[in-house]
């Protein structure tokens, strides 16, 4: 299964969001460091909304997916960007 995969299903059944997207980024960081490529799945963003976040700030909704993720984390995902929203609230994408 791949990382992409592991955190999808991770998010959905924690949080049953109503939209979720989880998408690798790691291409847009080629050349960042002398020996990174761009491949593999280092850099990810999760794009989601939810019920659950409902009354959260926006500190907790990131620390709720961080605390979820964190083995994924200290398994060599570097970086994870997160736009957290639950429904209705407006989001960037």
């Amino acid at each position: 299964m791949s990382l992409r995969d592991t955190i999808e299903r991770k998010l959905t059944e924690a949080f049953h969001p109503e939209q979720l997207a989880v998408i690798n980024e790691s291409h847009l960081h080629a050349g960042h460091q002398p020996d990174f490529d761009g491949g593999g799945e280092t850099h990810m963003r999760v794009r989601i909304v939810a019920d659950a976040f409902a009354g959260m700030s926006r500190v907790a909704r990131h620390r709720a997916i961080n605390d979820l993720l964190k083995p994924e984390l200290d398994a060599g995902l570097h970086a994870l960007a997160v736009e957290p929203a639950a429904p209705g609230e407006p989001t960037r994408w």
